[in-house]
């Protein structure tokens, strides 16, 4: 088979207006990136359209390290929904540049099911990611400006909570020494660089809803702590302006399109850990001004990604997805059920009936958040029929929709089975109105013990001296009403990345909290997790190059 680049350099691509008038958005309206690619402005969305529209989830089993393949399912569906005569769109996030040279090597789906143009979406795209980690930079400089002008003053700052970011794979930045040589250079102080995904930036562009919201987010960021214990936010600082002028383009969603020429909205990329690993709010719901279905995906497994997607995403925006998709494979199956890495290639049927575990608890989280359920079987060209037959036969016995997406090979026409179990659950057995494992009012530390044992199934959740002192901290203030983000390894359902399948009798402990004051949720960080990523001893970096003016190396 061809690889991803060669099928996308093949794929006849339409103008970028012509996508747009294919879905009914008004071209004259639209910020062109090129030909192939547009920002399209947040009046164009329609409030009426997005109450009719059938928002559908795509989230996965846990996940092996080379990933389930929930984004070219995602794509692979529009593509079949659209083979069936609806009208779909899909709406993912942006990659970051740091996976991207780092192990991924891209990240716009695969094969025949892909988003395009997928060099640029790959490389600089509209600049959404430069924007964020110029705005992020902007702030740590007129921080460290305040810092140095009230070195002396009363007003000085006692705690320094804010770093820096860049959207590039650097283990060297993690922890620097910064305002040395001298008091002419600053204050000096220990920092460091996170990459521009884990950006709180990036998590408030993502959850905002216009302009305005945007910048509110922005003032409420708290960047440290003065001498008399008080918070010191942006708008103490004065600059949320200047920080708004520099993201306000940023903020429109980006349309593009398809291997078969189906509109996509991409736009945004939060960490899917230590933030909640979704698209946009808006290009969601630019989406779905446009489509009769819509499919979003969530970070990683299901009891990250979609947790995060319907505690965080859903609660604050009021989006009530009507179905959720939940992606399996063979080789995932199988890791889960007890055979080794290096043979989950290799035909294993009691393996695959081992990890239908994993999928089970999985399931059983997201029926308790009232959602309807059809398992996608994720086809390699390695899978067996033998087990994707025990699989059919599970979802049977459980009154569960099962379809096979081969789309990374046929395109649209390899989902259109897919689509149509699809269309038939939402029309027979749409979701319910979304039941919350938490409430808002309920305490920071009872959100944390409730996600930890009603979804990851934890006997107990144990909280460090640092993480109780954080706790006594939000107690009696408003950021108490918001919900958490539990930050831990996505391999497995505990915070130990080998304990495969489904983890029990396990103790969940939070080493830390983090105030996300802008982006309006408290990250509960179990485990180490890692806010800058390293590069592997092979970056893609080494094998993506120029040749005769084509990029090769991304897929």
């Amino acid at each position: 088979m061809k690889t991803d680049i060669e099928i996308a350099r093949e794929s006849e691509l339409k103008r970028i207006q012509d996508v747009a008038q294919s879905i009914g958005v008004n071209q004259e309206e639209l910020i062109p990136y090129g030909k192939y690619m547009a920002k399209v402005p947040l009046d164009e969305m329609n409030p009426e359209n997005i109450n009719k529209s059938n928002l559908i989830l795509v989230t996965s089993i846990t996940p092996t390290k080379a990933g389930i393949g929930k984004t070219t399912v995602s794509i692979g569906l529009a593509l079949g929904l659209n083979k069936i005569g609806k009208k779909a769109i899909v709406a993912l996030r942006e990659p970051s540049l740091g996976p991207c040279f780092g192990m991924k090597g891209g990240a716009a789906g695969g094969g025949y099911a892909q988003v395009l143009p997928m060099e640029n979406i790959n490389l600089h795209f509209t600049g959404d990611f430069h924007a964020i980690t110029s705005a992020h930079n902007t702030i740590s400089a007129l921080f460290d400006n305040y810092i140095y002008q009230n070195r002396a003053s009363e007003n000085g700052i006692k705690e320094i909570l804010w770093k820096r970011v860049l959207d590039v794979n650097d283990r060297s930045l993690r922890y620097i020494n910064t305002g040395l040589r001298g008091s002419a250079n600053g204050v000096p102080q220990e920092s460091g660089f996170d990459i521009t995904p884990a950006s709180e930036i990036m998590a408030i562009m993502c959850l905002a809803t216009d302009i305005e919201d945007l910048r509110r987010r922005i003032e409420n960021i708290l960047l440290g702590y003065r001498y008399d214990g008080s918070m010191f936010t942006v708008k103490d600082l004065g600059v949320a302006g200047a920080i708004t002028v520099l993201l306000k383009d940023a903020l429109n969603p980006n349309l593009v399109q398809t291997t078969e020429n189906t509109a996509a909205f991409i736009h945004g990329g939060p960490f899917a850990n230590i933030a909640h690993g979704c698209n946009s709010v808006i290009a969601t719901k630019m989406a779905m001004s446009y489509g009769d279905y819509v499919i979003t995906e969530a970070g990683f497994g299901a009891d990250l990604g979609a947790e995060k997607f319907f505690d965080i995403k859903c609660r604050k925006s009021g989006l009530q997805p009507k179905l959720t998709v939940v992606v399996a494979t063979a080789q995932g199956l199988k890791m889960h059920g007890g055979v080794a890495i290096e043979e989950i290639k290799t035909k294993n049927v009691e393996g695959i009936r081992k990890g239908l575990e994993n999928l089970a608890k999985h399931v059983e989280n997201i029926k308790s958040y009232g959602q309807s359920i059809v398992v996608a079987f994720n086809k390699y060209a390695t899978d067996d029929t033998e087990e994707l037959q025990i699989v059919e036969q599970y979802c049977k016995d459980n009154g569960i929709g099962f379809a096979i997406n081969n789309a990374f090979v046929e395109g649209g026409e390899g989902a259109k089975a897919l689509a149509e179990v699809v269309v038939n659950a939402i029309a027979t057995n749409p979701s319910k109105p979304l039941q919350f494992p938490y409430q808002d009012d309920e305490t920071i530390a009872v959100k944390i013990e409730n996600v930890a044992k009603k979804i990851y199934g934890a006997d107990s959740v144990e909280f460090s001296s640092t993480a109780k002192k954080k706790l006594a901290q939000l107690k009696n203030t408003n950021m108490d009403q918001y919900p958490v983000c539990i930050a831990k390894t996505q391999y497995s359902f505990s915070a130990d990345a080998t304990a495969y399948g489904v983890a029990k009798g396990f103790v969940i402990t939070i080493n830390d909290l983090v105030i996300n004051r802008g982006s309006e949720f408290i990250v509960a960080i179990a485990g180490d997790i890692m806010r800058m990523p390293g590069l592997p001893k092979s970056p893609q970096a080494l094998r993506i190059d120029l040749v005769d003016g084509l990029i090769e190396g991304l897929s």
